[in-house]
């Protein structure tokens, strides 16, 4: 495969659909920290060159594609909090911070949504691709817009709770996070539904 292209937005631009937006989440598996979604409909005529899939693509590599995104395309980012992903679980929480940031968008004619579910309470057409973040340009640019978004929010909230190294392992369960969660014990912004801190609660 030669990384993402433009086919899945031209077929529906070819049948007349208009403003289609590339939807992704991050932050589905680790311990703490909310879950993050990113919409993008991309300008056809202005793509930034090197889009992929946010995992093949160094920090400095999207830092560089994010000023390019948000010069050429529109975007709009969501979340659910950890408390909705404790409520609600996380598959459910990941579907509502998708439906928040389509929602944040003017006029989307058709949403491209990587995985293979539809979030159940959008209204508008959509497709689900199976790692579409590696195979549409429109979804890639929205798992690079996630991924820089919610690994800031992780940044930040390791100065508020040092010594869980959320600043390196955006909350996931890394070997020293779970040690720390053994040494510190569990913040406010574990998510209590996951097993490991279920289990120590």
């Amino acid at each position: 495969m030669n990384g993402p292209d433009f086919t899945f937005e031209q077929d529906l631009t070819a049948r007349g659909v208009l403003h289609i937006a590339g939807v992704d989440e991050v932050g589905r598996g680790p311990l703490a920290g909310p879950v993050t979604a990113a919409a993008v409909i991309l300008d056809p005529k202005n793509i930034p060159n090197g889009l992929n899939d946010s995992k093949a693509l160094s920090k400095k590599k999207r830092e560089a594609l994010e000023p390019l995104i948000l010069a050429t395309a529109q975007v709009s980012i969501a979340h659910a909090t950890v408390e909705e992903i404790d409520e609600i679980n996380i598959l459910r929480a990941s579907h509502l911070a998708m439906e928040r940031a389509i929602a944040g968008l003017d006029h989307v004619g058709h949403a491209l949504i990587d995985g293979n579910m539809i979030p159940r309470g959008l209204i508008i057409p959509a497709t689900t691709i199976i790692k579409g973040d590696a195979r549409s340009l429109s979804i890639s640019a929205a798992s690079i817009m996630a991924k820089l978004c919610r690994d800031r929010i992780m940044v930040e909230l390791a100065q508020q709770y040092p010594g869980y190294g959320w600043d390196t392992n955006a909350g996931y369960g890394s070997k020293s996070h779970i040690s720390a969660l053994q040494n510190l014990g569990v913040t406010p912004h574990h998510r209590r539904s996951f097993k490991p801190i279920h289990n120590m609660l």
